[in-house]
Formats: C-alpha cells, structure tokens, sequence
C-alpha cells in the first residue's frame, strides 16, 4: 500500500476516514444484523467515494450490552458479526483498495464476561483480581455515591469476594485498572496481534478515563494518563505506520497538545466533543436542550485550529455512533436538506485535520424520531426510564430522544429503495427510517448534484492540494451571526471557505476576496459570485499565489 511520500509516516493527515457501525451497515446472512461480510460485500462503494481508511466500530466477541463497547474477547470476532477469518478477509480486501482498517478499542473497561473478571470476582487472591478496580464495603453501603454514565451508582457489590467493582459505564462493564503493570502488557501484546495482522490504526475508546482515581472522583484526565498513553504508544503504536485517535471528552487544547505532540509520543490525534456539546443548557445533560450558540460555535473552531496549528492534530468530524445526524441537529432536514448537507460538509472539510465520515452522513441521512418501544439504545431506555420516575413529561422526555438518541445515528445504511432499504432481507435489528424511498445511496451514486458527490469531490480536492493539509487558519466575518467563513494558507495556495449557516438570504462582502479565485465547489449549480448567499449556501475558492 502506498504511502504518501510528503507525509511520510503520517499518510492519515491528508486521509479522510469513514466510520462503519457494522450492526447497521449491510446484513450478508438475512438475520438482520449488519456483518463483516455485508462490509466486504460494498468495499467498492467506498472506494468510490475515495475515503482511505474505515473505522469500525467494536466488532470484538461481545454479550453486546452495549453495542459490542463491553468485550468478553478482545482476541475474537463475535459470531453475529462473522468470524476471524472474515476479519482477515475484510484487512485483505480493504488492502487491495488502498484502504485501512482501524479498529476500535475498549481499553477503560470489559464485559463482566470476559475471562479476566471471572476470574476476578472468584477470590482476591485471584491473579486477575487486580486486573479491575475494588473497594471493600458492606452491602448497599458503596465507597462513595458516584454514578455510572449510564444511570445508577458506579460501584456493584460482589458477594463472593465481599467487595464492590467501579464501572463508569454500564454494570456489565468494570473498569480495568491500569495501575497493574500485567494488565497493561497483556493489553499491549493484544495490540501487537492485531497490528501483525494487518489493522492500519486504532480508535481508543473514552481513552482518557484509564487513569482514573475513584477514591479522589477523579473520572477522566488523571494524574497518570499521559504517562500510561506514552508507555502503551513505545510499546504498541510505534512499531508500525499506524493512525491512533482517542475519544477524550474532556480535552482542552492544551491537553490535545499532548495528545498528539507531532513527536508521536502519545497519539495521532483525539476527538474532542467541545463543539458537539453546544446546544445544551450549560452544566446540564445532553438531553437538556438548548439552541445551538453559533457564535460560541465558530470561536471553539477558531480556537482548535490556530492553537493546534504546527502543535498537534484535529479530527473533523459532526457525527457518529454516539451523536443525532448532523442535518437533523444543525442543518435543516426538510426543504434545505441537500443544500444544508453540504454546506455542513464543504464547511468541515477545508479545516485542517483529519476529516471522519459516519456511514450515510455522505447521503444526507436524518434522524429517527420513534416510539420509545422502537428505541434500542440502553442509555436512550435508561433516560426515559430516569426521567419518568422523577416526574418529568413524556412529551419533554422524547423530544429531547428524537434530537439527541444514539439511535439516530444507528439506524440501517439506507442503500436503495427496496424493502428495508436494502439493508437486510432479514428483519432489521432496529427499525429503518421510514424516509430510505427519498434518501438511499443507489439514488445519489450517479448523480452530479447529490450529497455524495459533493463528499468525493472534498475528498479528491483534500488529495490535491497540499494547503488542506499543511495551511494556517484564519476565522474571517467573526462578528457575522449568519456566515461561517475562513482563510487556509500555506507557501502557494490560498483557501476561501464561506457557509451561509442558515436558511435566510443573506448579504456578504465578498468581491475582493475572491477576486482572482477559483470557485472549487458550491453546494449550488447555479453561481453568480454575487455578495449574496441564500439560504445554506457555501463556497470554498483557490488562489495560487
């Protein structure tokens, strides 16, 4: 596989990545379920689109509690999703297109099935007892009242050995203590078998949580993190030409330049959640809704794209497994669905960093507003739940479900009009949105003007020009509360990216500016360079200098 010689050794800074949630990708097998063999089966399609790495989501053998981020197996491939051999089989494949497999970590936490923990609870003189972190209490009387990201307390009383086990997440995943110098090496010798097997990269899941210190409250960002992260990348990551990318939620800039120093001594790059986390009320839950501040929106940008420039890395990205689809939550799904879609897309992808596409977001997907019943997601059943018994209406309880549900996010690839979107012959694991008739990728494949082919056109215009890449930032019209507009510039080229953010016409100074530029792309065909921009209209111009 060919490396880009001007990037030598960091191919993954002028790559665009796209996430598969195999669950909801494509079924092979009829059983409703997404698989390893269904993702081989539309490698094609994603070469197409010209994306140059895919990360998949947990695929690791799991009782699937919650959604394959508990894993019983980090060595083996749950049976819904195929078999070892299809994962061999997909790295294979992938490879001939040019495209890397990134897989995603679990290193917080396991299933309470995985062989370490049922080892764990029999006795403390267990070997891997101190693979997870204890407490000694009395039942019903925990450590502290710490609660679990996804409802109840964050310590579970464990009979035989008379001890509570911390979770974060659900009870099903106690988290590994990466204070035992045994536990970290066996993580790293399951790294290196996956990396001899051919995996170009590693997504880390809530990686800044290893270090935490309980006893102290302290969750994420403890004081050992970076020490652990450079231990695990000089014993791991260093030893191939691999693209890491942690899920910190509490990063700062700062903390991102650690992260991803360009030494390499930590991680390619992180995702950071400060913009994703806007359009809630402050020091609420993300189910607590409010406005999106667009002014604070373009200065949390502004921030991460000067102050990482030349000192670490960003991820791009709007959506995933985790987040609603963009469209529904900052665009406009209904009459401006293409046209904000795309305004989305050109405004995301002339930043510098390492743009992530989540699977149907190239397609204009939405999201899914359904009955609770209809609804998969632990934490999405667990809020309603919560919020009932506080006495909180069902109205206010799925409103804010059908704007922020990860379910939104995991309903099926919409690939062409027929039954079921095409997804599976099979019953769906999760209802399909009901809109696949309008909005399938069969539909844009072909067409000039689709959402689409305004993603392979960013993507091939990333590959072309270097100022994507290695070019400054500059936030243009900061004070305007309609346009999102910025500069790029390196020794050569000069980047314009201007985004109306909403569906008014709006007025715009821009006939100096693109004086003697090259419009690249436009999300309308008909362009008069006026000083107008309608509603969610963006253009991204060159200039050679």
């Amino acid at each position: 596989m060919e490396i880009n010689k001007r990037n030598k050794n960091k191919w993954w800074k002028s790559a665009v990545i796209y996430q598969i949630y195999p669950r909801s990708f494509a079924d092979s097998n009829k059983d409703g379920i997404g698989d390893l063999q269904g993702i081989i089966s539309n490698l094609d399609y994603l070469e197409n689109l010209g994306i140059d790495a895919i990360w998949l989501s947990p695929v690791c053998k799991s009782p699937q509690d919650d959604n394959g981020y508990d894993i019983s197996d980090y060595q083996d491939i749950d049976p819904m999703f195929g078999t070892l051999e299809d994962m061999e089989e997909l790295i294979k494949e992938a490879g001939k297109r040019n495209i890397r497999i990134i897989m995603d970590l679990v290193l917080n936490h396991s299933s309470d099935e995985h062989y370490w923990f049922r080892e764990a609870k029999k006795s403390k003189e267990n070997p891997y007892h101190d693979y997870y972190v204890w407490r000694d209490g009395k039942e019903g009387m925990p450590p502290n009242d710490m609660r679990a990201a996804f409802g109840g307390s964050a310590w579970e009383w464990v009979s035989e050995v008379q001890q509570y086990y911390f979770h974060q997440f659900s009870v099903k995943q106690p988290d590994l203590n990466w204070e035992n110098p045994i536990l970290r090496q066996e993580i790293y010798d399951m790294i290196n078998w996956w990396t001899e097997k051919g995996v170009g990269g590693f997504r880390l899941d809530v990686i800044d949580q290893i270090a935490k210190e309980p006893d102290k409250r302290i969750t994420n960002n403890g004081p050992r993190l970076h020490e652990f992260l450079r231990e695990l990348s000089r014993e791991t990551f260093q030893k191939a030409d691999l693209v890491t990318v942690g899920e910190t939620w509490g990063a700062t800039t700062e903390l991102a330049k650690l992260y991803s120093n360009p030494d390499n001594s930590e991680l390619s790059m992180v995702f950071q959640f400060e913009h994703i986390c806007l359009d809630q009320i402050e020091g609420k839950e993300k189910w607590d809704l409010a406005p999106l501040p667009f002014m604070k929106l373009k200065e949390v940008f502004k921030r991460w794209q000067t102050e990482l420039y030349g000192k670490g890395w960003n991820s791009l990205f709007w959506n995933n497994h985790d987040l609603p689809r963009i469209v529904s939550r900052w665009g406009n799904d209904g009459k401006y669905r293409i046209e904000s879609a795309k305004m989305l897309a050109i405004l995301l992808h002339g930043m510098q960093g390492t743009p992530y596409i989540y699977q149907g977001e190239e397609l204009g997907m939405t999201n899914a507003s359904y009955d609770i019943e209809e609804y998969r997601d632990i934490e999405t059943l667990n809020v309603y739940k919560e919020r009932l018994e506080k006495g909180c209406m069902e109205e206010d309880i799925m409103r804010s479900i059908h704007a922020k549900s990860r379910d939104n996010a995991r309903t099926p690839m919409q690939w062409n009009e027929e039954e079921n979107a095409g997804f599976t012959e099979g019953k769906p694991w999760i209802k399909v949105n009901p809109n696949y008739k309008e909005i399938n990728a069969s539909q844009q494949v072909d067409d000039e003007d689709s959402i689409f082919r305004c993603y392979q056109e960013l993507i091939r215009l990333r590959k072309s020009y270097p100022v994507f890449t290695e070019g400054d930032f500059q936030m243009l019209f900061m004070e305007d509360e309609n346009i999102f507009a910025y500069a790029r510039e390196d020794e050569t080229l000069q980047l314009l990216v201007v985004c109306n953010f909403y569906d008014q016409t709006v007025s715009c100074s821009l006939e100096e500016r693109i004086a003697s530029m090259k419009l690249l792309i436009s999300n309308y065909k008909d362009i008069d360079q006026s000083t107008l921009l309608r509603p969610y209209e963006a253009r991204m111009y060159l200039r050679k200098k």
